[in-house]
């Protein structure tokens, strides 16, 4: 039991840096400050999503399901929980790169907007 709980512990933690990396550029505009850990999670988000990487937080949950007695899935975090969410059926590698690009470029406009000092 404390296995399963903890996997699905580094499950949310794994969606929540999803969604950090994808909108936390709103943070930042509220608060600058947090672009000190938005940065670097972008980076990271970019980086993985562009060439197809895994996040280290997939094997170590399936690693958790595997002591906890559990099968562990295949493939990795996005297309095991977010494909069948949000993404279209056929991801294909090119999809994952523009995904990639359109994080990229969100990021750098809220970014570039703070660096002009438009922010509320």
């Amino acid at each position: 039991m404390t296995y399963r709980i903890l996997a699905d512990a580094v499950l949310v933690l794994h969606l929540a840096f999803i969604v950090f990396a994808l909108l936390g550029g709103f943070l930042v505009l509220r608060w600058p400050r947090v672009a000190w850990a938005h940065l670097p999670a972008v980076a990271w988000g970019v980086t993985v999503a562009s060439i197809g990487g895994v996040c280290p937080l997939t094997p170590l949950e399936k690693h958790l399901r595997v002591l906890a007695g559990e099968v562990p899935y295949r493939g990795d975090f996005i297309s095991h929980y977010i494909t069948t969410l949000i993404y279209p059926a056929g991801l294909t590698r090119e999809m994952q790169a523009a995904l990639a690009a359109f994080l990229l470029v969100c990021n750098v406009a809220v970014y570039v907007r703070i660096w002009r000092g438009q922010t509320p």
